[in-house]
Protein backbone atom coordinates (compact mmCIF):
# COMPACT_ATOMS: atom_id res chain seq x y z
CA UNK A 1 0.00 0.00 0.00
CA UNK A 2 1.41 3.37 -1.17
CA UNK A 3 1.36 6.25 1.05
CA UNK A 4 -0.89 9.69 0.36
CA UNK A 5 2.18 12.31 -1.51
CA UNK A 6 2.23 14.38 1.03
CA UNK A 7 2.48 11.46 4.21
CA UNK A 8 5.20 11.71 6.14
CA UNK A 9 8.11 8.92 5.82
CA UNK A 10 7.05 5.78 8.17
CA UNK A 11 8.49 5.70 11.47
CA UNK A 12 11.43 3.74 11.34
CA UNK A 13 13.25 1.85 14.43
CA UNK A 14 16.48 3.77 15.47
CA UNK A 15 16.02 6.90 13.01
CA UNK A 16 14.54 9.04 16.45
CA UNK A 17 16.12 12.17 17.37
CA UNK A 18 18.83 10.54 19.90
CA UNK A 19 22.08 9.05 19.26
CA UNK A 20 23.40 6.79 21.39
CA UNK A 21 27.41 6.38 22.71
CA UNK A 22 29.27 4.64 19.51
CA UNK A 23 28.66 1.04 19.48
CA UNK A 24 30.99 -1.46 21.68
CA UNK A 25 32.52 -4.25 19.85
CA UNK A 26 29.43 -6.40 20.55
CA UNK A 27 26.94 -4.31 18.55
CA UNK A 28 25.61 -3.00 21.94
CA UNK A 29 25.22 0.71 22.27
CA UNK A 30 26.02 1.67 25.47
CA UNK A 31 26.32 5.05 27.47
CA UNK A 32 29.80 6.35 27.83
CA UNK A 33 30.05 6.73 31.81
CA UNK A 34 26.69 4.07 32.60
CA UNK A 35 27.21 1.19 30.16
CA UNK A 36 23.88 0.84 30.13
CA UNK A 37 22.05 0.36 27.14
CA UNK A 38 19.97 3.90 26.32
CA UNK A 39 16.42 1.93 26.76
CA UNK A 40 17.30 0.40 29.97
CA UNK A 41 19.53 3.76 31.53
CA UNK A 42 16.95 6.64 33.21
CA UNK A 43 14.23 4.22 34.18
CA UNK A 44 12.91 6.80 36.37
CA UNK A 45 12.85 9.82 34.07
CA UNK A 46 11.51 7.69 31.18
CA UNK A 47 8.43 6.13 33.16
CA UNK A 48 7.33 9.43 34.15
CA UNK A 49 7.56 10.88 30.72
CA UNK A 50 6.01 7.81 29.08
CA UNK A 51 3.00 8.18 31.49
CA UNK A 52 2.80 11.81 30.98
CA UNK A 53 2.40 11.91 27.29
CA UNK A 54 -0.76 10.11 26.47
CA UNK A 55 -2.19 11.29 29.79
CA UNK A 56 -1.56 15.36 28.95
CA UNK A 57 -0.12 15.44 25.57
CA UNK A 58 3.47 16.12 24.89
CA UNK A 59 3.29 20.13 24.89
CA UNK A 60 2.17 19.71 28.58
CA UNK A 61 4.94 17.29 29.46
CA UNK A 62 8.28 19.12 28.41
CA UNK A 63 9.30 19.36 32.24
CA UNK A 64 9.60 15.74 32.20
CA UNK A 65 11.22 15.01 28.52
CA UNK A 66 13.88 17.55 29.25
CA UNK A 67 14.37 16.14 32.65
CA UNK A 68 14.97 12.35 30.56
CA UNK A 69 17.20 13.99 28.07
CA UNK A 70 19.14 15.47 30.42
CA UNK A 71 19.33 12.00 32.18
CA UNK A 72 20.08 10.23 29.28
CA UNK A 73 22.95 13.11 28.54
CA UNK A 74 24.46 12.37 31.97
CA UNK A 75 24.97 8.66 30.93
CA UNK A 76 27.02 9.50 28.29
CA UNK A 77 24.22 9.56 25.14
CA UNK A 78 23.84 12.40 22.61
CA UNK A 79 20.47 13.63 22.57
CA UNK A 80 20.06 16.38 20.87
Amino acid sequence: ASSPPNAPPPFVMGQGSSTPAPATSGGAQLGKFSGKKICCSCPNTKKARDECIPEKGEEACMDLIEAHKMCLRAEGFTVK
